[in-house]
């Protein structure tokens, strides 16, 4: 006889009294436990979910943040990018003022090419990648280097050039009156137009000449026209006079510095009173000494 496929259930009271008897098929009993562990594994696994999520959540906000905070660096460096094209190019320009005098053939009086946009319809800007930032950086450093070599160059001819300014006597060796300036004038011996080579320059007699820029003594004696004479020999074929002096202070292939006393004014040779003729010479040429008189 096959067995009965049922589930009785007594209801007892405390007492051990029969309240009631439930029968109920074997397959409901089981089919309620399967949907109680069923509905259990589920609600385990939407819990475990929301866990995960819940720490994703936690994850993505902070990622956020940190995406939020990269994406101000790169706007910053942007930024300083921008200010050092602009520094570059005003380096430039620099360049080019200080090398203009000088001519295109003594410097590289020429503008390379820029590194800046277009000039067409703004576009809504992308957001740079890694590798945008790093060409960009390489530009600039690449650039920088270039104008570090260019200034390193200008620093080599400025001093140069600072060396030849410095030789050039461009101090008054005395101080007083100019009586008669260079060029054209009426002779004062003949009344005749003559030619004046330098300055005259009154000063009392026995006031001290000073070098107008370091040199070397080439002539230090007498001279039928200027009396006690003086030549000093600059470098770069310049040179200076002084005539009519009635001391000389150094010697032949005495090495001199500017501001130096050479000798003391006199009126020597032929003069028509006290005074110190002051001639410049380039090239055994003479020229207006006014031209280099800047102190």
């Amino acid at each position: 006889m096959p067995a009965r496929r049922e589930v009785n259930l007594l209801v007892v009271h405390g007492d051990g009294r029969r309240i009631a008897r439930l029968t109920l098929p074997r397959w409901l009993i089981l089919t309620v436990l399967g949907l109680f562990l069923a509905v259990s594994a589920s609600v385990t696994v939407i819990y475990k979910d929301y866990l995960t999520l819940r720490s994703q959540r936690a994850s993505f906000n902070e990622l956020t943040a940190r995406v939020a905070e990269q994406q101000g660096a790169i706007d910053a460096s942007q930024s300083k990018m921008r200010e050092i094209r602009a520094e570059i190019d005003g380096w430039r320009d620099l360049h080019i003022k200080i090398w203009e005098p000088f001519g295109p053939e003594d410097g590289s009086a020429k503008r390379v090419t820029g590194i800046g946009g277009g000039t067409g319809p703004a576009r809504a800007p992308e957001t740079p990648d890694r590798a945008a930032i790093g060409d960009e950086l390489e530009r600039l450093t690449g650039i920088v280097k270039e104008e570090g070599d260019n200034l390193r160059a200008l620093d080599r001819f400025l001093g140069r050039a600072t060396r030849v300014l410095a030789a050039l006597p461009s101090r008054w060796p005395v101080r007083g009156q100019v009586n008669s300036g260079y060029g054209g004038r009426t002779s004062p011996w003949s009344a005749k137009s003559e030619f004046h080579s330098g300055l005259d320059i009154g000063a009392p007699v026995g006031t001290p000449v000073k070098s107008p820029a370091p040199g070397t003594v080439v002539f230090a004696g007498v001279n039928a026209e200027y009396g006690q004479m003086l030549i000093i020999e600059h470098g770069n074929e310049t040179k200076s006079l002084y005539g009519h002096l009635s001391r000389l202070s150094v010697a032949v292939n005495q090495k001199v510095q500017r501001g130096d006393v050479v000798a003391l004014t006199g009126n020597t040779g032929r003069s028509s009173g006290p005074h110190l003729h002051y001639e410049i010479q380039v090239k055994g040429q003479s020229v207006n000494p006014t031209s280099y008189l800047w102190e």
